[in-house]
C-alpha cells in the first residue's frame, strides 16, 4: 500500500462490505517454545470450533485422535470443528484454498484461523503477507501476535538469537511457557524484566505443563469481542509505555540493547495530508528500525471520528475511521516499538507535520535543528 492511499483509503465500519473479515493470528515462539503443544490445545478446545490452524507439516502435531477426514487440498477436518492445513507453497495460497472452501460451502464455518511460524522466523513477513495482499486484507484483519517463549532457556535465547528478540518485541500476548519446570513455578523475575522492557504493552501469560486459557490468547484486536464495539484503550495499552522502558544494560552480546518502546499524545490536531506524509517519510526512512506502531489520530478533518493506525516495519495495514471516539479522551496517541529508533526525533516530525509551535526553543536552534532531519542521513 503506497503512502498515497493511507487515509483514503480509510472505511468506517458501515462501509465495510460482507462479509465482515475473519481474525487471523500469529503464533510464533523460538524452537523448542512449545508451540506444538499450544496449537494442541487450541485444535482440542470447543470453543475453537470453526478455526483453521495452519501449520508447516502434520507430522509436527499428533492429529490420529482427533481425524474425522482428511479433505482434499491438504486439509484436514478433526473431530472438534477445527481445520487443520499445511502451507503448501505460499501462504497466500493456503489462505485463498480456505476461502475458496467457504465460499463455496465445503466448510460450514471459518470463525477465525491461526498462522504458526517456524521457530526461526521472523513473524512481520507473514503479517505483511495479508496486510499487502489486496484481497486478504479485505477477507481477513489481524488479530494479533501471539509469542512463546521458553521459561528455562528465554534468556540464553534472547541473547544468542536476534529473531527471538524481534518474535518478542511485536507481540500482542506473550506465553511463557514451562514455567513448572521453574523453581516457584512462575515466570522467571530477570525474564519477566526482559519481556517488559522489550514490550510493556503485551500481556504476559504463564503456561504451566503447556496449559493455559487459549480464550486469552485471542481478540487481541481493536474491536472487543463482546461489544464489537472498539476497545482503543485496552489495544494501545498507552499506560505501560509511559514506564521509563529505557532499563537497558549495554552488554554488546545482548540483541534487544537498542530496542525502545516508547509513546506520545498530542492535543493538536493534524490533517490528513500532512498524516499522510509524516507516515510515508517515517516508514521510508526508517522502516526497518519500525517494528510496530499502533495510533489513534484526530484528524482537522474529522475530529470527532479518530483515524486508527496499524503498522509493523515500512507495511501499514489499511487504516480504520471510528464513528466517534470511544471515550473522553480525544487526543492523538502513537506507540512504537522500535530498534535504534530515536525517540525525540519521531516526537518532533510528529509536531512538525502537525503545525505543534516550539516556543521554548532558541531562534538559531530552531532553524539549525530541522524536525524534519533523518537521524543518520548526511548532516546529521
Amino acid at each position: 500500500m503506497t503512502g498515497a492511499s493511507l487515509v483514503s483509503n480509510a472505511m468506517t465500519p458501515a462501509e465495510r462490505m460482507p462479509p465482515p473479515p475473519i481474525p487471523l493470528s500469529i503464533v510464533t515462539g523460538f524452537l523448542g517454545a512449545g508451540k506444538t503443544t499450544l496449537l494442541n490445545r487450541l485444535l482440542n478446545d470447543p470453543s475453537f470450533a470453526g478455526t483453521a490452524v495452519i501449520i508447516n507439516e502434520f507430522g509436527d502435531i499428533g492429529l490420529d485422535h482427533l481425524l474425522v477426514e482428511e479433505a482434499d487440498e491438504g486439509i484436514v477436518e478433526l473431530s472438534s470443528g477445527c481445520l487443520c492445513c499445511t502451507v503448501r507453497g505460499a501462504l497466500v495460497e493456503t489462505l485463498e484454498r480456505l476461502l475458496r472452501r467457504l465460499d463455496n460451502g465445503r466448510i460450514s464455518a471459518l470463525n477465525r484461523v491461526v498462522v504458526e511460524t517456524t521457530g526461526l522466523a521472523d513473524p512481520a513477513p507473514v503479517l505483511h503477507t495479508v496486510m499487502m495482499h489486496p484481497y486478504l486484507v479485505q477477507r481477513f484483519r489481524l488479530d494479533g501476535v501471539v509469542t512463546l517463549v521458553d521459561a528455562v532457556n528465554g534468556m540464553a535465547t534472547l541473547d544468542t538469537h536476534a529473531e527471538a528478540v524481534k518474535q518478542v518485541a511485536v507481540a500482542d500476548r506473550i506465553v511463557v511457557t514451562k514455567t513448572d519446570l521453574i523453581e516457584g513455578r512462575g515466570i522467571p523475575a530477570d525474564l519477566g524484566a526482559r519481556i517488559a522492557a522489550l514490550n510493556p504493552g503485551a500481556p504476559v501469560l504463564a503456561a504451566i505443563q503447556g496449559n493455559t486459557d487459549p480464550a486469552l490468547l485471542v481478540n487481541c484486536g481493536l474491536y472487543d469481542p463482546e461489544t464489537k464495539t472498539p476497545d482503543v484503550r485496552r489495544w494501545l495499552n498507552a499506560e505501560a509505555f509511559a514506564v521509563d522502558g529505557h532499563h537497558h544494560h549495554h552488554d554488546v552480546n545482548r540483541h534487544d540493547d537498542h530496542i525502545r518502546a516508547f509513546s506520545f499524545s498530542a492535543d493538536r490536531a493534524i490533517s490528513a495530508a500532512a498524516l499522510e506524509m509524516f507516515v510515508d517519510l517515517l516508514r521510508s526512512t526508517q522502516g526497518a528500525s519500525l517494528l510496530r506502531l499502533k495510533a489513534i489520530v484526530r484528524t482537522a478533518e474529522h475530529p470527532d471520528r479518530p483515524l486508527v493506525l496499524h503498522g509493523v516495519q515500512h507495511v501499514f495495514h489499511p487504516p480504520a475511521v471510528l464513528p466517534a471516539w470511544p471515550d473522553d479522551d480525544r487526543s492523538t496517541r502513537v506507540v512504537i516499538i522500535g530498534r535504534d529508533l530515536q525517540e525525540g526525533y519521531v516526537r518532533r516530525l510528529f509536531d512538525a507535520f502537525s503545525d505543534a509551535p516550539r516556543p521554548d526553543t532558541p531562534d538559531a536552534a530552531a532553524l539549525t535543528d530541522n524536525p524534519l532531519a533523518i537521524p543518520g542521513y548526511p548532516g546529521k
